[in-house]
């Protein structure tokens, strides 16, 4: 895949999962609930692509087969925890947090996969991160409800990153089509045990709710069936880095869908968010990426 490609691709995912946000505001559902019908719904709409693909189980061995779990397990966490997160500090401190997956992404992939860190990349994510510092840091959450908002969010950083490196390790030798669909449904099962055990009504949820569900399913969801194809031809530390894009999608967003008003602060911060995403993928399309063996793509089938 060309790099013009890649980088459109991602861009496309800034997009989607900017939407996130807005259709969550838009839904008073509980958040657990929300997670699992978008999960539950998007394995539903790549059923068709994924029953294309249906020789692809017989292919998946008993080691990826746990790795799927662990993965499905650990994007549930992620979102649980970020929606929870919510519940007890700041957008802007959540969304701050947040901002950490590149940099985590980028401790990980020099610890478990040797990657090798270019300081001209270490600049890129400084120059984003300030702006996402900018962008929020004038409205950070206090008190010990905040601290503990801000744990599950780093928490929920966390699970992001370490769902994207087992895709990064799995995904080559697995259709990205059925590792997302397997993915999904054992993060709506592992949701959908836990509002079992809270108690947390299935059912009586009104056609907004139900439209916000199906929306959650297609926009954001679908730019993590991005990221796993993505992670074919790039590493963990760049997809993460294009989702510091989402303050910026989310804010301009707002203002179209919302009517909501960008404040100098936060046009500032975006340039620079911008900046350092730009300058990220200028770095990326110079560089010599690593090609999957054309053996490991099983997604050509």
């Amino acid at each position: 895949m060309k790099q013009g490609t890649i980088n459109l691709l991602l861009v496309i995912t800034i997009i989607c999962i900017s939407l996130s946000a807005i259709l969550v505001k838009l839904s008073d559902a509980p958040s657990t609930i929300m997670v699992m019908y978008r999960m539950f719904l998007a394995c539903v709409l790549i059923f068709p692509m994924v029953f294309k693909y249906r020789k692809s189980f017989l292919k998946i061995n008993r080691k990826e087969w746990i790795a799927i779990v662990f993965a499905g397990i650990f994007l549930a966490g992620h979102f649980g925890l970020w929606f929870e997160s919510l519940n007890h500090t700041s957008v802007a401190s959540s969304t701050l947090i947040l901002a950490l997956q590149p940099a985590i992404a980028l401790i990980g992939g020099l610890i478990f996969f040797k990657e090798k860190l270019d300081i001209r990349i270490v600049i890129a994510m400084g120059i984003a991160f300030i702006g996402v510092v900018v962008v929020g840091g004038g409205s950070l959450g206090s008190g010990s409800s905040a601290l503990l908002g801000n744990i599950l969010s780093f928490l929920a950083v966390v699970s992001v990153v370490l769902y994207l490196m087992i895709g990064q390790r799995n995904v080559k030798s697995i259709n990205h089509w059925v590792y997302s669909f397997l993915v999904f449904l054992v993060a709506g099962i592992t949701v959908a045990v836990f509002n079992l055990i809270g108690g947390i009504a299935f059912t009586g949820y009104t056609s907004n709710d139900w439209l916000v569900f199906i929306m959650l399913a297609i926009f954001p969801t679908g730019a993590h069936i991005i990221f796993n194809l993505l992670l074919n031809y790039v590493n963990t530390t760049t997809v993460s880095m294009s989702t510091l894009g989402e303050p910026v999608g989310a804010s301009i967003l707002a203002v179209i869908l919302l009517h909501e008003m960008l404040t100098h602060v936060e046009m500032i911060g975006g340039v620079l968010i911008i900046t350092g995403i730009f300058y990220f993928l200028r770095l990326q399309a110079g560089s010599k990426q690593p090609v999957p063996k054309e053996s490991d793509r099983i997604y050509n089938e």
